[in-house]
């Protein structure tokens, strides 16, 4: 069976440890694994712009051996004439895996059902797993591991970081906790997955409005920017709403002494983050920015291994 990565369940909390172990082997030694000698090519789409998914993708497929075919829907026949899944059945001819990074997740869905080669969610509407699996990481370079710790994020909760957070917080054995507005919290259903996970893993989830609480005592503080790509029109709506959500200086007073702050960029200081605290000495921000690379070159290897021992069976 072909594995994707379309959510952050799609992995088991051990396949998540073994990836994230891989990435810090590669950390360690960044051009220990040529997986796509030949060079070998992997597709990078893009329906929205990207600065840390395009770099990062790029230079991890390139130093896997690979040659990474970067395009936009916008310039192929996926943006118009073409079904998500007649382009995979062509793509997958000629590539050894997809990333998309796109707006609906039924997209994804409709591109990996069937396909012989691993579709990976480059961030969609709903998800952005890749991100998770970076901040994972990071929270394991500083904080010495993921199980029993607390992250609070703030924000819109309903967005695909505050999907992802619970999802991939619970398969790591975290307490995660959602503080956000009314209108704003977590899909219910993303919740529920969540906290089934969690009841396995030794994770707990709590979502509410109260920051104060929900920060109390937290290792690590995360939030994101307001307004993402097409949500422009809802700027003022979504400031007027998340202000009080702001990451201060006095928020992270709520956490722990030695809690660590992320943001996986870009960030609007003065919106959803105040530059003291973006700019201070608890943000990690440039060490997670910098664990896209590893997190998704680990991803990428293990991903094809699993499907070349499919094809091989």
């Amino acid at each position: 069976m072909i594995r994707h990565l379309l959510r952050d369940d799609d992995l088991s909390p051990a396949e998540q440890l073994e990836i994230l172990e891989l990435a810090a082997r590669l950390k360690a030694d960044r051009f220990a694994d040529r997986s796509l000698e030949g060079p070998q090519s992997v597709a990078v789409i893009f329906d929205k712009s990207s600065t840390r998914t395009r770099v990062s993708f790029h230079v991890a497929i390139s130093e896997m051996g690979g040659n990474p075919l970067i395009f936009t829907t916008a310039s192929s026949q996926l943006g118009g004439k073409e079904t998500a899944s007649d382009t995979a059945r062509v793509l997958e001819r000629m590539v050894e895996a997809v990333v998309w990074r796109t707006y609906a997740q039924s997209g994804l869905e409709e591109m990996a059902e069937g396909t012989t080669i691993p579709i990976i969610n480059g961030l969609s509407d709903d998800f952005h797993p890749c991100q998770i699996l970076a901040d994972l990481f990071t929270i394991r370079e500083h904080k010495g591991g993921t199980a029993g710790r607390t992250l609070v994020f703030l924000g819109d909760g309903a967005s695909n970081l505050g999907h992802s957070y619970l999802l991939g917080g619970a398969l790591a054995g975290m307490h995660v906790r959602v503080a956000a507005p009314e209108g704003y919290l977590p899909r219910e259903d993303v919740v529920a997955d969540a906290t089934a996970i969690a009841a396995t893993t030794g994770g707990s989830i709590t979502v509410g409005s109260d920051i104060a609480e929900l920060a109390a005592g937290a290792d690590v503080v995360v939030t994101d920017t307001w307004v993402s790509m097409g949500l422009e029109a809802e700027k003022q709506q979504r400031i007027d709403a998340l202000s009080p959500y702001r990451v201060t200086e006095q928020v992270m007073s709520y956490a722990a002494d030695d809690a660590i702050f992320m943001h996986c960029l870009p960030a609007d200081r003065g919106y959803e983050v105040d530059a003291a605290v973006i700019d201070g000495p608890q943000s990690v921000i440039w060490d997670e920015a910098e664990n896209r690379l590893h997190a998704q070159k680990a991803l990428l290897v293990w991903l094809l291994a699993k499907a070349r021992e499919s094809a091989a069976s």
